[in-house]
């Protein structure tokens, strides 16, 4: 299983549009994992019509319209995989192992906020990644988005992406 996993898109207050190479990924993607912080319900419109399959939450910049339709936390199961996505997770110190204690039931926990890229892994075996933002990279040398496999309940393959200014 082919998964694409993105955050802060902004849209249209960073980008008009997200990223061609993001958009390719996306097409050819099972899955597209979205951490929240689309800003505009069209880019969630945009988005939901291209993804084969989207998991998604809304982030601080949502308002009430997105609230609406995604949850704080979005939860589900892809083969084996428990996964759960989530906007925010507070300040980095300390951020593997107060997400372990908050996602005792998850094995895979992708979050946004931040606009860096973040692969950890805790103790308990718990997974996190912070895609980075493909349309505002913020204090980052480059914009990004993250790619992986899903086999048997393993993730594996995971690729941060950068793309071009």
């Amino acid at each position: 299983m082919r998964l694409v996993l993105t955050t802060d898109t902004h849209l249209p207050k960073r980008a008009r549009d997200l990223p061609a190479p993001l958009w390719k990924a996306i097409d050819a993607a099972d899955v597209v994992i979205h951490a929240g912080d689309w800003v505009d319900e069209a880019a969630l419109d945009a988005l939901s019509a291209r993804a084969a399959r989207l998991i998604a939450c809304y982030g601080n910049n949502d308002g009430p319209a997105l609230r609406a339709r995604l949850p704080e936390i979005a939860r589900v199961e892809l083969a084996g995989l428990r996964i759960a996505v989530i906007h925010e997770t507070g300040p980095s110190t300390g951020r593997t192992e107060r997400c372990a204690a908050r996602f005792p039931d998850t094995d895979l926990l992708v979050f946004g906020h931040s606009h860096i890229p973040w692969d950890t892994t805790a103790a308990s075996g718990l997974r996190l990644l912070n895609p980075g933002s493909p349309t505002d990279r913020r204090r980052q040398p480059v914009a990004t988005f993250m790619t992986a496999q899903l086999t048997d309940g393993r993730l594996a393959g995971v690729s941060t992406h950068e793309l071009p200014r």
